[in-house]
């Protein structure tokens, strides 16, 4: 961005700052520490100046926004036409209560829904199932069948909502109940919008809610790319989490890289099974972490759009704009909120917020306070959604584009986080890609060398986290927390048995059959399991049939 000899002067005029103010400075009154890093612990300088960008160059590096390489963002207007979508994860108990809290959400101005399930729903059984006990409803809303979906989502009319759904093992069992309900609602599939997570790669790396081997998963998943394409064209079929990945761990530059190469798993396993890119790659979502470290997290976004857009338009010949464009949903970074002073996690969700709009997110939820300690409360959510709208429509970030671009550094940052992402993806591409990594271990073990590295710097105060190694009070007592009832459990069971009484038994045995059959050829599995949906074959009975035929999976123990 400067010729060489104004960078030679700038580089001899920093050598004099450095000499002549800052030594004398610090022989005085030396700094707090003797070394600064992010947090994902990069060195940070002292000071950043155009020497520290001299390869950066803007018409390749940087560009418009909605442009290639799309580090700026992906429309070319950005929050000036359209704020991001505004979601709170929200899902508990029963579907009957999930259902009045979205209403509640939409009526305070929240601008799509975000699904959160059951453990027992995540991995494929029904409520009344053994494994089930003591699990059903806590950490999510408990959905055994289409009747469920169908009172979830009553009274929202499913063409007017942007529904995301935080599924992935039976992601193609809850899309196709999703697709029932709007077909009783008289909404044509080509008219929903929303996003399922379907990210099974990243179950395997980092939160263990997965069914079936890598082999019949990635099927399942190019079978939804596929139906999608034709049917639902305006659905993200999938959204490929780095969350996680952070959450377990991970530093900002793994987060980036371990998230774009199962991307390329994805995409490599579409191309495989005939899919052409661009009629697919548009439809692929991302979903990242933000962290405290505000203008770290800022970089590690633009960062990952370029590396994506540069992986799409190089590596697999995409030629449509939309195909190289990585869209993304943001979640503050659960693992940051403290059970001890909760109310100090509004100040951390505010600052992630800031992070996730300046980076350019399209749609972000943003955590609770309460959340270290139990489900959120009403109050807690009214609050984590404020703060999203005083953002929007008071802070100001949000009136022109990309604001920190041309910091040095932002945008040494960004380019720092890009070289490590892309040597990363190098070795996982060595070790064969995605899938052979995380079989292998390389994945998660470089996670928890980053995680075990980070948790001993809080415990040597290394690294401050307020309200637990440093600026403790007592407490006398938590606020009102939210609880679920143990009754939900019994409530489900009976569900599940008089809609076991009342449904056509022939019908969804046959429905069964059928699907068993087709498993075990190379059919696209979507409209079998939507024919078993819509005959009120349960999760559990569906999932149970795919078992039978693909088998579970079972992770070796990684040393």
């Amino acid at each position: 961005m400067y010729d060489d000899k104004k960078l030679d002067q700038v580089k001899s005029s920093f050598k004099d700052w450095e000499d002549n103010k800052v030594q004398k400075l610090l022989s005085k009154f030396p700094e707090r520490k003797k070394t600064f890093s992010t947090g994902s612990d990069t060195e940070v300088d002292r000071l950043y100046t155009p020497a520290h960008i001299e390869d950066l160059d803007y018409e390749r590096d940087l560009g418009y926004p909605g442009e290639y390489p799309f580090t700026r963002g992906v429309q070319p207007t950005m929050y000036r036409g359209r704020f991001w979508t505004m979601r709170q994860y929200a899902g508990f108990a029963t579907a009957e209560e999930s259902n009045k809290r979205y209403k509640y959400l939409l009526e305070q101005g929240q601008t799509g829904l975000s699904v959160a399930f059951d453990l027992p729903t995540q991995i494929g059984y029904d409520s009344d199932h053994s494994l089930s006990e003591g699990e059903v409803g806590k950490v999510g809303v408990a959905i055994d069948s289409l009747r469920d979906m169908e009172i979830l989502f009553d009274g929202i009319p499913l063409d007017k909502v942007s529904t995301s759904m935080t599924i992935n093992a039976p992601a193609s069992v809850l899309l196709a109940m999703y697709i029932a309900v709007a077909e009783k609602q008289g909404v044509s599939p080509d008219k929903l919008r929303g996003t399922i997570q379907n990210d099974i790669l990243k179950e395997y790396i980092a939160r263990g809610t997965y069914i079936f081997p890598p082999e019949q998963s990635m099927r399942l998943i190019t079978n939804i790319f596929e139906y999608c394409s034709n049917s639902v064209p305006q659905w993200n079929t999938i959204s490929i989490s780095g969350y996680h990945i952070r959450e377990a761990g991970s530093t900002a530059a793994q987060e980036v890289a371990f998230t774009l190469a199962d991307g390329i798993a994805y995409v490599e396993a579409a191309i495989k099974a005939g899919l052409d890119v661009d009629d697919f790659a548009p439809r692929l979502s991302f979903f990242f972490n933000a962290h405290n470290d505000l203008l770290e997290e800022v970089a590690k976004y633009r960062a990952a759009r370029r590396l994506w857009a540069k992986i799409m338009k190089e590596r697999f010949k995409a030629k449509s704009d939309k195909s190289m464009q990585l869209k993304f949903h943001t979640q503050t970074a659960g693992s940051t909120l403290t059970a001890q002073q909760p109310d100090n996690n509004i100040i951390r969700v505010t600052i992630q917020t800031l992070a996730a709009v300046l980076g350019g997110t399209q749609s972000l939820h943003t955590n609770s306070r309460d959340e270290a300690l139990a489900l959120p409360t009403e109050d807690s959510v009214m609050i984590a959604l404020r703060t999203q709208q005083i953002v929007a429509y008071e802070s100001g970030v949000t009136e022109t584009i990309d604001p920190l671009a041309g910091s040095y550094y932002i945008e040494s940052l960004t380019s720092a986080i890009e070289k490590e992402a892309e040597d990363y993806i190098a070795k996982i591409d060595n070790l064969g890609g995605a899938t052979k990594a995380i079989e292998n271990g390389y994945i998660q073990k470089e996670i928890q060398n980053s995680a075990y590295k980070y948790q001993m710097q809080v415990e040597d105060l290394e690294r401050i986290v307020v309200g637990v190694n440093k600026f403790k009070v007592e407490e006398t007592g938590k606020k009102e927390l939210l609880k679920v009832d143990p009754h939900v459990e019994i409530l489900q069971r009976k569900k599940i048995e008089k809609l076991k009484k009342d449904r056509d038994g022939s019908l969804v045995e046959n429905s069964l059959m059928v699907l068993k059959e087709k498993a075990k050829t190379d059919e696209n599995l979507m409209p079998y399991i939507l024919d078993s949906v819509k005959a009120y074959a349960t999760l559990g009975e569906i999932c149970g049939v795919l078992r039978e035929v693909f088998g579970e999976y079972e992770q070796s123990v990684i040393l």
